[in-house]
């Protein structure tokens, strides 16, 4: 069973500040001991693999592979919304603490939005470049969050999230010569770096990230894993200006609350993503996949 839990004011008042907060999830063991189960099997189900598998509801593959998997060392480094395929993930991400601590964040009506596993295996040396998670899927405001569950406890050497504190008050393109290339321009990279906290927490740790929140991570360069649950919400009234980047069977459930048939919209401009055949964001940052 979960555990109540409920974010402070303090801790509230942090992710409204800095545009992200850490805390702990108050999810059961046994919870995340089925997602360890889950995980452990597809990886196993990669070794029989030379490239990207599965499919997801769009005909893109659900399995993606890094460069250099093998049978023997296999190099699993996203899973598509596993909710849309695993009972447990539905319950983790649909039920309990951690819809409620969202709900604190982005109002009582909460919307799902999508899901997925980003794996760093030991030495495996996919990174994440800077970005913002609404170029990806700009929405009519910006009550919008990402939660990142740490499977793992997480360090500097495995490649834990960075986050960019305040930059969730900040703008950048993520379009280079008119193309979208799903990161802000490495010119910013060396101020993103002198800014950045990493966040260096334990496994069942709960990161909530607001959309605009400036991120990344490095390789891993351990030998430990660090796997990563990432879900998005946002509120009711928050509709999407362009089909989900990674959609899912389930998204625009109502997972806490009800419905709006209102859509609140915001006062600004946005870049609006073009449509991209690739399986998944790291090859649009230019990190190919298996092949």
């Amino acid at each position: 069973m979960n555990s109540y839990q409920q974010l402070t004011n303090e801790q509230v008042q942090h992710y409204q500040e800095f545009g992200y907060v850490v805390a702990n999830s108050g999810l059961d063991g046994s919870l995340i001991g089925g997602m360890d189960e889950e995980l452990d099997g597809w990886i196993e189900l990669s070794r029989n693999y030379d490239t990207n598998f599965g499919e997801t509801v769009d005909g893109k593959a659900r399995f993606d592979l890094e460069v250099g998997h093998t049978r023997e060392v296999p190099r699993l480094r996203r899973i598509a919304n596993p909710a849309d395929i695993s009972e447990v993930f539905q319950e983790v991400l649909w039920d309990g603490p951690i819809v409620d601590m969202v709900a604190q964040l982005v109002g009582p009506n909460v919307r799902y939005h999508h899901c997925k596993l980003n794996i760093k295996l030991p030495k495996m040396e996919t990174r994440v470049y800077y970005h913002q998670d609404q170029s990806y899927d700009p929405h009519t405001n910006d009550d919008m969050l990402a939660i990142l569950l740490m499977l793992d406890d997480t360090s500097e050497e495995n490649g834990c999230l960075r986050v960019v504190p305040g930059s969730h008050k900040e703008r950048y393109s993520h379009f280079q010569n008119g193309h979208y290339v799903g990161a802000i321009d490495a010119s910013f990279n060396e101020e993103f770096d002198r800014r950045a906290v990493s966040i260096v927490a334990k496994r069942g740790d709960i990161c909530f990230m607001h959309c605009w929140t400036v991120h990344g991570s490095e390789i891993n360069r351990s030998d430990q894993a660090r796997r990563l649950l990432i879900c998005d919400y946002n509120a009711a009234d928050s509709y999407p200006l362009l089909p989900p980047a990674l959609p899912s069977k389930f998204s625009g459930k109502i997972v806490r609350g009800k419905p709006s048939p209102v859509a609140r919209l915001r006062d600004a401009e946005i870049e609006m993503r073009t449509p991209y055949s690739q399986d998944s964001f790291f090859e649009i940052q230019g990190q190919p996949s298996a092949t």
